[in-house]
């Protein structure tokens, strides 16, 4: 990634900004928004894309996946995402079962919401929280750099980081994911 990256979400922003978004004016929706950035690691443009189809299964209950569709990704990078449990708990709240058709978030007026509208919600969130230098890709960003320093005990690697941004560069990814100067220290100290 070329210029200033978005800033990393730290456990204490992320609090603050679903406390934020729980007691909004659209608390379920706005809870949503926040995890599908931050447990699923989606751009904005995918968020405003994401349709009830891609996350339930035929019964219309939230499935165990999100099935990102290439026309929605960025690119053309759709990609099979696995649901993490507060988000799939956060997806069951939203809507019941009929009226789980069309766009996950809806704007005020009951049609979908726009990527820059959902940029000015990132933005009017983190601002009201006090944490600055946090953008629409803060939660991409936490979610790419937690997945990389996790892989290993997982069995994954970096390939399978790769595969859930829906980048087609690895250096792309590398380009996310954010140092640890203490990691680097323990590493060190253990070789």
């Amino acid at each position: 990634m070329s210029g200033k990256q978005a800033k990393l979400l730290s456990p204490g922003t992320l609090r603050r900004a679903l406390a934020r978004a729980r007691s909004s004016t659209f608390p379920e929706r706005d809870s949503v928004i926040l995890l599908l950035s931050v447990r699923a690691g989606l751009r904005a443009c995918e968020i405003a894309g994401l349709d009830w189809a891609m996350v339930i299964d035929a019964r219309r209950h939230i499935g165990r996946t999100i099935e990102l569709a290439d026309w929605v990704a960025k690119k053309g990078s759709g990609r099979r995402i696995p649901l993490h449990p507060e988000l799939r708990a956060a997806l069951a709240q939203l809507a019941p079962l009929s009226e789980r058709v069309g766009p996950v978030i809806r704007s005020a007026k009951g049609g979908s919401m726009r990527a820059s509208s959902l940029v000015n919600w990132f933005r009017a969130t983190y601002s009201a929280i006090g944490a600055g230098g946090c953008t629409s890709h803060s939660g991409r960003r936490t979610f790419i750099t937690h997945a990389a320093r996790r892989a290993h005990m997982a069995g994954a690697s970096l390939r399978d980081v790769q595969l859930l941004a829906g980048h087609r560069s690895i250096e792309t990814t590398q380009g996310y994911i954010e140092g640890d100067s203490d990691a680097q220290r323990r590493l060190v100290q253990a070789l």
